[in-house]
């Protein structure tokens, strides 16, 4: 059966939702919405569907069964929240809304209607990420020692509603999360505001793990290039990805692979072979879309669930809250 699809919200990144839907075998790209009529008819055009300034006409009109949402994260609740009432599965970029309240409401009324609420954290969807999640989870690099994160470019005119904290560190406090797999006890973050006219455009922060792994995000809008790393370090050595090219590196500790046994003591770190992963390059909004597809037709879900991604968001405001105080918080994860 074809799937029924649109977008609301057509700018930078809609529009690649639009793209990729239209590709898509069994997927019938049926509208788009934006609240830019020149933006709407401009992308409805290069696809041969009809466009709408009134998102609830294209619900209405249309009647997909899935839609993506791409508009302002201050508008997620409303429009969103829109096209869940009308039964409709829902694909919203991240952050899943501008606050934890919100976010609980719009998971409340998907469990109510009994549709599917994915969340766009599409770092999780990049090949690399996903070869990294496998060998962590084979045990591969022994005990984690710390995930660092750095996710840092030039200020985008684009984003006016939010900081880098809730625009950018979401993206690492899900992967982190994801990869980890424990709760946040204690956090501390250290925020600036530099250019941005309203909201803060650099983050340092640390998070602490209760199976006492660390987290470091390093987080700007101020680097004149555009960087997204991350490194894990354990026992074994580093896995390192690389987001922009999608490549995985490992850097060998010598004296852990040696002789290694799983319940040995650790030590030393010595310098060993540098050895390029191979990973099956694919563009992860295509991964992120397929899964959430798959989620709607009832096969298993891997998507980004709405409870990850308000945990994500939840634990963002966190460290806009600490990076505010100067204080450290302790047990500032969900309940």
């Amino acid at each position: 059966m074809v799937m029924r699809a649109a977008v609301i919200g057509v700018g930078s990144m809609g529009r690649n939702h639009a793209r990729l839907y239209n590709e898509m075998d069994g997927v019938e790209l049926v509208g788009v919405a934006d609240a830019d009529p020149a933006v709407a008819a401009r992308v409805a055009q290069q696809f041969k569907v009809p466009a709408y300034t009134d998102f609830a006409a294209l619900l209405d009109e249309t009647r997909p069964q899935a839609v993506s949402v791409a508009v302002p994260t201050s508008l997620h609740r409303q429009i969103a929240g829109l096209a869940i009432e009308r039964g409709v599965h829902v694909l919203v970029e991240k952050p899943i809304a501008s606050t934890v309240a919100e976010g609980r409401e719009l998971i409340a009324v998907a469990q109510q209607r009994g549709v599917v609420l994915a969340v766009g954290h599409v770092e999780r969807f990049n090949p690399a990420v996903i070869e990294l999640k496998r060998r962590l989870d084979a045990g591969e690099l022994g005990r984690v020692f710390q995930v660092f994160a750095r996710r840092v470019g030039p200020f985008p005119p684009r984003i006016r509603d939010v900081g880098v904290t809730i625009d950018l560190a979401t993206h690492d406090l899900d992967v982190i999360g994801h990869l980890v797999g424990a709760r946040v006890t204690r956090l501390y973050a250290s925020t600036e505001q530099r250019i941005h006219a309203t909201h803060e455009d650099m983050l340092t922060g640390l998070l602490h793990f209760a199976d006492g792994t660390v987290g470091v995000l390093d987080i700007n809008w101020l680097v004149p290039t555009k960087i997204r790393q991350l490194s894990v370090i354990g026992e074994r050595g580093m896995f390192q990805v690389d987001y922009l090219t999608q490549t995985l590196r490992f850097y060998e500790n010598e004296t852990a692979h040696e002789g290694w046994e799983p319940l040995q003591v650790l030590r030393g770190v010595t310098e060993g072979n540098m050895i390029q992963l191979r990973v099956a390059q694919r563009e992860p909004l295509r991964v992120e879309l397929e899964t959430f597809l798959a989620a709607v037709r009832g096969e298993p879900p891997a998507i980004v669930t709405g409870a990850e991604g308000l945990r994500a968001l939840h634990l963002a405001e966190k460290l806009r809250e600490s990076g505010r105080s100067g204080q450290a918080i302790v047990e500032p994860d969900l309940p």
